[in-house]
Parts: structure tokens; sequence; C-alpha cells
């Protein structure tokens, strides 16, 4: 005959322990991805509800568009913001992303 036989063979000793050593990549990568990508979200989401809730007439402040200008006047949601004299724009409060220093825009 030109080809053996094959048999199967029997399992090494310690292949059989399995249980939570199959589960630990599963665990050290869902560790990772919550202290790499989870963790920070969850913090930039409460930094950006606290200035939010902050924001108060008078603050200059940055939309998500880029424009700059100073708050005038709040109501719950809306937000209305001088963005060169005689001009505003009324906005949702969601497109505020970030409040300047005072004095950060100079007055014409």
């Amino acid at each position: 005959m030109w080809i053996s036989n094959a048999f199967a063979q029997a399992p090494a000793a310690g292949a059989d322990s399995g249980g939570l050593m199959s589960f630990l990549p599963l665990i050290l990568m869902f560790a990772v991805l919550y202290f790499i990508m989870i963790r920070p979200q969850m913090k930039r989401q409460k930094e950006t509800k606290a200035m939010l809730e902050s924001l108060g007439v008078g603050d200059e402040v940055v939309t998500v568009g880029g424009i700059m200008g100073k708050v005038t006047a709040l109501k719950d949601q809306v937000v209305t913001v001088e963005i060169s004299a005689g001009t505003e724009v009324q906005m949702q409060k969601g497109a505020i992303t970030t409040v300047l220093p005072k004095g950060t825009l100079k007055s014409a």
C-alpha cells in the first residue's frame, strides 16, 4: 500500500482545562476597549454637558461650524449668538463646542 492508515491521537493532558482561560483574551480585549475608548468618551460627554449647563449671557463661544460670537439670549435649548454688530443667529445649545475666555473676541 502506498498510503498508510491515519489513526486519531489521544488529546493532550492539559487541553481540557479550557474554562476561564478560553475567555481570558475576550475579557482583556474588553478591558482595553473600556479604558481606551469608552471611559474617555463618557468623561468628554460629562464635560460638555457641564459646559452647556453653565453657559450664560455674555459668554463668548465657538460653534460646531466654527462661528465665534457672544451669547445674547438663552432659552431652554435655543441660544442667540451675536456674530457681529447687529447680526444675531439662533442655534441649538448642542451646536456650541467651546466657551472662550472673556475678552477673546474684540468689540468693533
